[in-house]
């Protein structure tokens, strides 16, 4: 049943618009509209089974470049060359759907956050059943602690405060009341006669009818909005999808041409026209980028698992160096989720108090302007203090649980604004036993939106006396006298208003703000009533409290800004509030900021929102479906945007983002789920490690990248000149696969855990439209270091044959990987397995050099240092090693076709790395004179 107009109804005739009565629903009703309803739970989409997914991962282009490979290989007789490629296709897709898998919990989770059961009124008695079996026209029973069940229209309220967090964002708790509500422009979630499932009563007690179970509840919806918010491809993913694009292309391309050419032009019979066709593919492929790709990526997210973030999904992790907009939370994720007093006005004195959160340590400070008054004191020797202390801690519903095994920090049970008066009262010394045998509670007249105030009654030696607390100027009208110096005096118009500019101080400062007052009972005749109790006050004092923001928030917001990321701040609090905290911790940096509210967001179109989007902007009261927009709106203008939240709320921005950054310990679970990072700790400055992280990551990739595509070009040009030249294959296909999938590959996965380098949080994020591999990449590694890599080979090979003078004869019968004694005349043969064996160790040989030209793009490897990468130390002695294995150990030797190398061989091949490494060095230099001279060249112009 929609709301509709239930919220302008009088509490009586709720019941007949919803087709019940005070007493509930009758058992045949109830099965009914469960028929028609369908149970109160959240309903969960379906998912892709896993084999679905598998399937995916050995499908995609490069894949089936290497399935097509092999089914050719299979085709003209070799067997095992067919079978190797597509073990590496298999392979490959195992890597791949590990690093994919990734479970849809979050509609679960909201279930899990329902209550299981709920008391209801069914045929006049009060009875418990579960939650699931609510329906429309139920009537709930509400009392402090519960769980709300379902949506529901108040028909009686005492006293009645919600907590709406995991629905707005907001942490003060909201006051509801049963009368009808007419006033217009507001949202659902802000009617004050309206109670939503996955809320929470904070105090006082109620009766609602439900008018929505299951998936039509505000819960329910932004289950949906979540459910629908398909996820786009990552900036990573979608690199790599284009890298695997253009590889297919080429490959194919570069294989149906050297086919056409051997097979027409040459001469060559197809099967051998096949067979180099097949050769220059596997070549093209990097069959090794996948795998270290994935490890590169999980090895980075160990590394942020110890600082306290965990990244869910592997293709986040490179998408967090690129952000260049945060949208953030400010309630439990800016700040601790903990009210604290921070200042007093008490006898005409301000004070000021340590400590944050809940934690019942700090010291009470009288402020410079209260000096001259009154010496400096520290706790309570002072008598106004005092009382008001004392009040704070018995008007007072609120508990605090200490550190314990399961939270080690302090938390509050109850209303959050009692708690922090609670807290007040402990750091002043005030013992709460002692108190309350003292003064015994008697009754209590719980918090009223119309009164704004709460008063409680105590006994006393000689009589009773009330204690109040509440809004400074509804208080302040109640009270006649005043406390100053221990004496009460009465309240003359120049003390109330130097009272309202203490409170006006405080609220521009973003303060909340208390008013604490007292008052001897006469002897009481009749019931406690407000109009009896709440008269002739003795006004104690202002009690002004925030929720302070987290520690590491500030430097944080400094980080972020020497990165070039922009914040935003996206909350349900009141603007002003959110605008004084974001100056607070350097959030804004201009003088004014434009406070946008989600009414004003749903009359501006999406060319006005991105006006707005341009200059600094807060965004107060905002809805799900407002974040949610936001986020839309900021991708469509090129941001790549990260969301940070933790409440229900946030979980459809958070699943809409480019990457979701949820609270570990404050956050939901809803939140959890849908974010792709978790922060473990709650540290807000761990986002900074990420992003750092994330940025090293992407230049990592780079620089594997590199070296992996410059030893493609030695792989691919033997084919090339063979198809051409009919001069012998240099490189068989099992010796590429042995540099892709053996050698190549730990010093590649070295590279990618590089530390991040000194300034990269100085640099703005790179632009979303960047590729990873772009054309200097590619410059780079094929033309240069992989031009260096085959000019250097293909002197060592022909030197084999200047050197031991055999016959220069060829044949393609070893194109697949199996050479016999009848393919060549037997010096011939072995003159080619050493020419060959000597092109497969230059290979690695001047791979090496590479590795350490690639630590670098632009700067001087020496800065790292030689030592710091020793990762990189351990890869290359181990493609050594590999490589000494392949060349003199028997069986390798005769699977790689491999003969023992000369020790003069050796001494040659040793200087391809430093030759390599020496004339990177030079590009480096004359890369950054130029960058330098136009640099100053652009300075000039400017001038």
């Amino acid at each position: 049943m929609p709301s509709l107009d239930l919220h302008s109804l009088r509490s009586s005739e709720v019941y007949g618009a919803l087709g019940t009565s005070p007493e509930g629903l009758s058992p045949e009703e109830t099965q009914e509209r469960l028929a028609l309803y369908g149970p109160n739970r959240l309903t969960e989409p379906a998912k892709a089974q896993p084999w679905k997914r598998w399937v995916g991962d050995i499908i995609h282009p490069m894949a089936l470049l290497l399935w097509v490979a092999g089914a050719i290989a299979f085709a003209v007789g070799h067997v095992e060359l067919g079978i190797v490629i597509w073990i590496v296709v298999l392979v490959n897709g195992a890597f791949s759907f590990w690093r994919e898998y990734r479970a849809e919990k979050a509609i679960a989770t909201l279930n899990g956050l329902l209550p299981v059961y709920a008391r209801l009124m069914r045929q006049g008695q009060e009875v418990q059943v579960p939650a699931a079996e609510i329906v429309p026209g139920d009537v709930l029973i509400l009392a402090q602690g519960d769980n709300i069940p379902a949506d529901a229209r108040l028909v009686e309220a005492f006293g009645l405060r919600i907590n709406n967090s995991v629905l707005t964002g907001e942490a003060m708790a909201v006051r509801k009341v049963d009368d009808a509500s007419l006033q217009e422009n507001i949202t659902d979630l802000e009617r004050p006669n309206l109670v939503f499932a996955g809320t929470s009563v904070v105090s006082g007690t109620g009766r609602a009818v439900v008018f929505a179970t299951g998936m039509l509840t505000q819960f329910g919806r932004i289950a949906n909005l979540t459910q629908a918010v398909k996820e786009p491809p990552s900036l990573l993913q979608q690199n790599m999808q284009r890298v695997a694009r253009i590889i297919a292309l080429f490959g194919i391309g570069l294989g149906v041409l050297v086919f056409l050419v051997g097979s027409m032009q040459i001469g060559l019979q197809q099967g051998e026209a096949f067979i180099l066709a097949i050769g220059i593919v596997v070549a093209v492929v990097p069959e090794g980028l996948a795998p270290t790709v994935t490890l590169t990526l999980a090895m980075a997210i160990q590394r942020l698992a110890q600082d306290g973030v965990l990244v869910k999904k592997l293709s986040k992790v490179e998408t967090l160096g690129n952000i260049s907009v945060i949208c953030t939370d400010k309630s439990g994720t800016l700040t601790q989720n903990q009210m604290t007093v921070r200042e007093v006005w008490t006898g005409g004195k301000k004070w000021t108090i340590s400590g944050v959160g809940y934690n019942p340590e700090g010291d009470f400070h009288l402020s410079n302007s209260s000096r001259g008054r009154l010496a400096s004191t520290k706790g309570l020797t002072d008598v106004d203090l005092s009382a008001l202390l004392s009040t704070a801690l018995l008007c007072n519903n609120a508990r605090l649980n200490p550190p314990s095994p399961e939270n080690p920090q302090w938390t509050c049970l109850g209303d959050q604004t009692e708690a922090a008066l609670r807290v007040m009262a402990v750091k002043g010394g005030v013992d709460e036993a002692t108190l309350a045998r003292q003064y015994p509670r008697l009754h209590e007249l719980p918090f009223d939106a119309r009164r704004k105030c709460m008063s409680t009654i105590h006994y006393r030696e000689n009589g009773e006396m009330a204690f109040v607390k509440g809004a400074p100027r509804e208080v302040l009208q109640l009270c006649t006298h005043i406390q100053v110096g221990g004496e009460t005096r009465p309240l003359d118009p120049e003390t109330r208003v130097e009272i309202l500019a203490a409170n006006d101080q405080y609220a521009r400062r973003a303060l909340r703000v208390l008013a604490l007052a007292r008052r001897e009972l006469p002897p009481r005749s009749g019931a406690y009533t407000t109009e009896k109790v709440e008269q002739n006050l003795t006004f104690l004092g202002l009690a002004a409290m925030m929720d302070p923001p987290r520690q590491e928030v500030a430097q944080a917001m400094k980080s972020f800004r020497s990165a070039g990321i922009r914040m935003v701040m996206i909350t349900g609090d009141y603007g002003l509030t959110a605008e004084s905290f974001a100056r607070r911790v350097g959030m804004l940096n201009g003088s004014t900021a434009r406070i946008v509210t989600g009414a004003d967001l749903d009359q501006m179109d999406d060319s006005e929102l991105k006006r707005v989007l341009e200059g600094e902007v807060i965004f107060a009261r905002m809805a799900p479906e407002h974040k949610l927009r936001l986020v839309d709106t900021f991708q469509s203008s090129g941001e790549v945007v990260a969301v940070i939240g933790d409440g229900v709320n946030d979980a459809p921005a958070l699943r809409k983002a480019d990457v979701g950054i949820a609270m570990g310990r404050s956050g939901t679970d809803v939140a959890r789920e849908a974010a792709d990072v978790v922060l473990i700790k709650d540290n807000f400055g761990s986002v900074v490690t990420a992003v750092e992280e994330g940025r090293a990551v992407y230049a990592n990739l780079r620089k594997f990248m590199t070296y992996i595509f410059a030893s493609n070009v030695p792989e691919i040009i033997p084919f090339i000149l063979t198809a051409l030249l009919q001069i012998p294959l240099a490189l068989t296909v099992t010796q590429i696969l042995a540099i892709d999938l053996g050698t190549d590959l730990l010093p590649a996965l070295a590279l990618g855990m590089e530390k991040p380098e000194p300034d990269i949080l100085l640099q703005p994020p790179r632009r979303k439209s960047q590729p990873l591999v772009d054309g200097k990449l590619i410059s780079r590694a094929f033309f240069w270091l992989g031009g260096i890599e085959t000019v250097l080979c293909y002197l060592g090979f022909f030197a084999v044959y200047n050197t031991v003078g055999g016959p220069f004869e060829h044949s393609l019968s070893f194109l697949g990987g199996s050479l016999t004694r009848e393919a060549f005349t037997y010096p011939a043969m072995q003159t080619y397995l050493l020419a060959t064996t000597v092109f497969h160790t230059g290979v690695v040989m001047a791979q090496i050099g590479n590795a350490f030209a690639c630590r670098t793009e632009k700067g001087r490897v020496t800065r790292l240092g030689w030592f710091s990468n020793p990762f990189l130390l351990f890869g290359i002695l181990v493609e050594v090693l590999v490589m000494a294995a392949m060349v003199y150990i028997p069986p390798f030797a005769r699977i790689f076709n491999h003969v023992p190398l000369p020790i003069g061989a050796w001494v040659s091949l040793l200087f391809f790395a430093p030759i390599l490494f020496s004339l990177e060095k030079v590009r480096k230099i004359a890369a950054r004179l130029a960058g330098t001279l136009l640099q100053k060249k652009q300075q000039g112009a400017s001038i």
